[in-house]
C-alpha cells in the first residue's frame, strides 16, 4: 500500500517541523496514509520482537465525542479527522508470544520464545507486566508520532483522559495499559515552534 500524500518528509525534516497541534484541516482522513502510518509505526523495535502495542483507530464522530467526554473535554479530539488510541496489551501478547518469533528460526525459535517469556514475566503478575508492555507501546506511540508527520500530517500527544472511561467506550479489556490519545490530521495552525534544552544541558559525555 503506498500513501498518496506526495511530499514525503526526511526524518530530519519530520522531527524538526513537528509540532503539538489542536486544531486541523476539516477533511476526511486519506485511508490510504492512515494506513501506511500504522505501518510504520508497527516497525517499532521491541525487546524480544515482543509488540506489546495495539492501536485503536477512531474516526465515527460520536465515539470521539465519547473519547473526548473522557478526556476532559479536550477539543482536539473532535476537530482531529483521526484519533489512534495507542495501548499495550501484555496479555495477548503472552497468550501469542509464538507469533513474534521470527520465521527464519524456525520451530526452534518459536519455542524459545515461548520459554523465555514465561520464565521472565510467569511469576510477575498482571501489573507488573503490563507496566513492561507499556514501555514497549512508548517507543511505538514516538514512531506514530514521526511516521504522520513525516507524510505530512500533525498530531498531538495526550495523556490527560480518563483510563477506565476510555476502556470502556472502546471495549478494551481492563489490563491494557494506554501509550497515550493521538489526533491525527492536516494543521490548520502551525502551533507554537520548539523550546528545547540545549544538548549540553541534558547532556553528560564519558
Amino acid at each position: 500500500m503506498t500513501a498518496t500524500t506526495p511530499n514525503v518528509l526526511n526524518i530530519k525534516e519530520a522531527i524538526e517541523t513537528r509540532r503539538s497541534i489542536r486544531k486541523y484541516v476539516q477533511e476526511p482522513m486519506n485511508q490510504d496514509d492512515l494506513h501506511e502510518i500504522l505501518r510504520l509505526a508497527s516497525l517499532a523495535p521491541s525487546a524480544w520482537n515482543a509488540q506489546t502495542w495495539r492501536f485503536a483507530v477512531v474516526q465515527d464522530p460520536a465515539v470521539k465525542q465519547q473519547i473526548q467526554d473522557a478526556a476532559y473535554g479536550q477539543g482536539q479530539i473532535t476537530n482531529a479527522p483521526a484519533v489512534i488510541v495507542v495501548y499495550s496489551d501484555m496479555e495477548d501478547t503472552l497468550q501469542t508470544v509464538e507469533e513474534t518469533a521470527h520465521p527464519g528460526m524456525g520451530e526452534q525459535g518459536r519455542e524459545g520464545q515461548r520459554k523465555t517469556f514465561d520464565g521472565v514475566f510467569g511469576g510477575q503478575d498482571v501489573a507488573q507486566r503490563g507496566q513492561w508492555g507499556l514501555s514497549q507501546a512508548n517507543i511505538a506511540f514516538g514512531f506514530m508520532m514521526l511516521a504522520a508527520r513525516g507524510l505530512g500530517y500533525d498530531t498531538v500527544p495526550m495523556l490527560g483522559f480518563q483510563p477506565e472511561k476510555v476502556r470502556e467506550i472502546l471495549g478494551l479489556p481492563e489490563h491494557v495499559q494506554f501509550a497515550g490519545l493521538l489526533p491525527l490530521g492536516k494543521r490548520a495552525e502551525d502551533g507554537f515552534p520548539h523550546h528545547r534544552h540545549s544538548v549540553e544541558r541534558i547532556t553528560k559525555f564519558y
